[in-house]
């Protein structure tokens, strides 16, 4: 295995000098594209360095030991509001783009997300990563009821873009709302499309919640010990986006 202060030589000799900082000794990463993002992920997988995925207000912070030989991608640069498109009912933002921030910008167009307006200091992409949860009514209403597209940048370097912007487009699994509590685990969220709310309706999630943040499901389901059907399926789905473990739970 490269030295770290190998790797660091080798990803300065590739982007900007600017890209690659240090936080208490952990080596972060900060693209300033989505393609700057995939190109990242090629070469840590070229050089077999493990990444960890940060945008800001984390659940886990990246410092310490665990993270000592690892890389860090950080999304605070990917922080612009890409589209606002009032007819069609939906919002782009870049992953790193506050998510508490949203809704002031979409008020000059009439419209809201309603998880923006709830008390969690962190990235649009953080919040999906983690699907934030909130309550109106006694009913769940999880972020990615309006979480609808995405560019996804996979651990090898491969950039998707699931989901839609239409009301209805296929029958069948929307393969987007995976990434909705994958945990920085299945790739990189580069970009966040949300389902937009008049905000003639904003009366109607004055009571909305927000729950305490679940770390089950998909991250006990990576357990090989936990057999169900479901933990089964989650670590195929980790295998298909990440065949070379290189997003690692820490």
């Amino acid at each position: 295995m490269k030295s770290i202060n190998e790797i660091i030589t080798r990803i300065n000799s590739e982007f900007p000098d600017d890209r690659l900082t240090f936080q208490k000794g952990v080596a972060v990463f900060h693209p300033e594209s989505v393609a700057e993002a995939a190109r990242f992920f090629k070469l840590a997988g070229r050089l077999d360095r493990k990444v960890f995925i940060s945008g800001y207000g984390n659940n886990i912070d990246p410092v310490g030991a665990a993270f000592e030989n690892m890389l860090v991608v950080k999304t605070d640069r990917l922080n612009s509001v890409i589209a606002v498109v009032e007819q069609d009912l939906y919002v782009t933002v870049g992953g790193g783009y506050p998510l508490n921030e949203i809704n002031a910008r979409l008020k000059r167009h009439n419209l809201f997300v309603p998880h923006a307006d709830l008390p969690y200091a962190g990235s649009a992409g953080g919040a999906v990563a983690i699907n934030l949860a909130a309550e109106l009514n006694s009913h769940d209403l999880p972020l990615k009821k309006y979480f609808i597209k995405a560019e996804i940048v996979t651990p090898t370097g491969e950039i998707l873009t699931p989901g839609s912007v239409c009301f209805k487009s296929v029958s069948g699994y929307d393969i987007v709302k995976i990434f909705a509590a994958s945990w920085g685990l299945l790739g990189l969220i580069a970009t966040a499309t949300f389902r937009t709310i008049p905000l003639s309706a904003i009366e109607e999630y004055v009571a909305m919640k927000m729950k305490a943040v679940n770390r089950e499901n998909f991250l006990i389901g990576l357990d090989e010990s936990d057999q169900s059907a479901d933990a089964v399926y989650s670590r195929k789905i980790k295998n298909k986006f990440d065949p070379d473990d290189l997003l690692p739970i820490v």
